[in-house]
């Protein structure tokens, strides 16, 4: 018998246009920031409005696989399209890592061939791009555990710590002349990026590999199911994540013999066990009996999965 994860739609409404909202702000807070960057003759401007720019990307691919994983599965995607948003989440982290290599080559490259900077410009484009990176962030804040969505909290984060040592190195220069500083902070900035994008990455990279969920291991999931009254052993266990909330569990059980409509008892609270403690919604679970163990010749089974009236299989 399976049990089927089901749609957690609370806030979606809401979340939607906090999403449609902050990516108006960062598109227009990404022209405002070039445009200065450009006047400014600051890298460290024009480092932040591409790491702006590709925010703007993540919340667009953030919206597209928001709204793409609430989507119902069909007769072709069974499972639904939960998958949309850890693919989204998955190419969000690979564009900021290519973003940090060109930055870091261009800031090299200013280090090695200075030029003059306007700090006052510096100042205030950073101070206006603070503010609208912790308004965004605050917006996107409580949506964490779908990992799409903390991709683009995690960006928003990093851009307000960007912005903030902009907003330090401005003052550096307008007090000291120190136009090295600027470059200087556009490979941290770089280096701030790199940061950021490793965990979605990662995390991202195994749900689309399958791996286990993050923070669950078999061996607890195993041990959690031989403690159910009735089940002897647990074995061919497989756990794995459908989207960033949604995770799935197919394993053998081996039990008494006995009929279908007495192992019904043992099925749900092998479902309550992994539902409450693993968050698993999506189980399927197959009986074995006891001969199964000890005869090294066909099996007798009880299907768990099919129809409540299919009889033994031999």
């Amino acid at each position: 018998m399976a049990g089927h994860p089901h749609a957690r739609s609370h806030g979606r409404p809401t979340t939607g246009k906090i999403l449609f909202g902050s990516l108006a702000l960062t598109v227009g807070f990404v022209l405002v920031e070039a445009i200065a960057g450009i006047r400014a003759h600051s890298m460290a401007l024009l480092s932040d409005a591409g790491h702006n720019f590709t925010d703007a990307l993540g919340l667009v691919l953030a919206g597209a696989g928001f709204y793409m994983q609430s989507r119902p599965g069909n007769e072709i995607k069974t499972f639904g399209y939960h998958r949309t948003g850890v693919l989204a989440a998955f190419v969000n982290a690979l564009t900021l890592g290519l973003l940090s290599l060109v930055l870091f080559w261009e800031s090299v490259d200013r280090l090695l061939h200075p030029q003059a900077v306007a700090e006052g410009t510096m100042l205030w484009v950073a101070a206006t791009g603070l503010g609208v990176n912790l308004l965004i962030a605050w917006g996107l804040e409580g949506h964490g555990r779908d990992l799409n969505l903390r991709a683009a909290w995690l960006h928003m984060l990093g851009d307000a710590a960007s912005c903030a040592a902009i907003i330090a190195g401005a003052v550096v220069i307008r007090r000291t002349g120190w136009t090295f500083v600027d470059p200087a902070l556009s490979i941290l900035i770089a280096g701030m990026i790199v940061w950021t994008a490793w965990d979605i990455f990662r995390d991202s990279l195994n749900i689309l590999l399958e791996g286990l969920p993050k923070g669950l291991t078999l061996v607890d999931v195993s041990c959690a199911i031989r403690e159910v009254p009735g089940v002897i052993d647990v074995h061919d266990l497989h756990v794995w994540s459908l989207g960033s909330e949604a995770h799935a569990l197919s394993c053998h059980v081996l039990i008494e013999d006995m009929p279908p409509s007495g192992s019904d008892s043992i099925l749900r609270r092998i479902m309550g066990v992994l539902r409450e403690r693993f968050e698993i919604d999506h189980s399927t679970v197959q009986f074995e009996h006891v001969p199964c163990a000890l005869a090294d010749a066909h099996c007798t089974e009880l299907p768990v999965g099919g129809e409540r009236d299919v009889p033994h299989q031999h």
